[in-house]
């Protein structure tokens, strides 16, 4: 069989096209995305209670992919990003599409302090004001907008 033959080009050809069709399919670098488990949580505060609908990053692979390429969060949803130990914890908008604000939490629960409407795709450096053992991310403006604040009270399982 010669190298040039009418069926190994069309093969290659389609074989190309294919992948050249698919590949614009996710964004760059969002391969290899990871899913998270679904959990729910309240947030005690002076205007009241307010539930999120949340996902929950445990694993490294999973508090480095975060929110990331998402392009919406429903306004009850949030990740809430759980790193066990108390610690100083820095975070960042890259390749992260929407505004979010990030509650920094403590490990009795409590709201240490709040970065509000954070910029998408900077690669400024967030951090907790003190040790935190989690991060809430909810959608840029929610804190404001439900009067959350340091000293509110984070209701879930982790916080026991």
């Amino acid at each position: 069989m010669r190298q040039n033959s009418p069926i190994l080009l069309r093969r290659s050809f389609l074989a190309l096209l294919s992948a050249l069709l698919v590949v614009p399919l996710f964004p760059a670098g969002a391969q290899g995305l990871v899913t998270f488990k679904k959990s729910q949580l309240s947030i005690k505060t002076a205007k009241g209670r307010f539930n999120f609908n949340i996902e929950l990053a445990v694993s490294s692979q999973q508090q480095s992919q975060g929110l990331m390429y998402r392009r919406s969060l429903a306004a009850d949803a949030g990740m809430l990003f759980d790193y066990r130990i108390p610690q100083r914890i820095s975070m960042w908008m890259k390749n992260t599409f929407i505004p979010l604000d990030m509650i920094f939490i403590g490990q009795d629960g409590t709201v240490i302090n709040i970065a509000e409407r954070t910029i998408p795709q900077s690669e400024v450096v967030i951090s907790s004001k003190s040790r935190a053992r989690a991060v809430l991310e909810v959608n840029g403006g929610t804190a404001s907008r439900l009067g959350i604040m340091p000293g509110d009270q984070v209701l879930h399982s982790i916080f026991k």
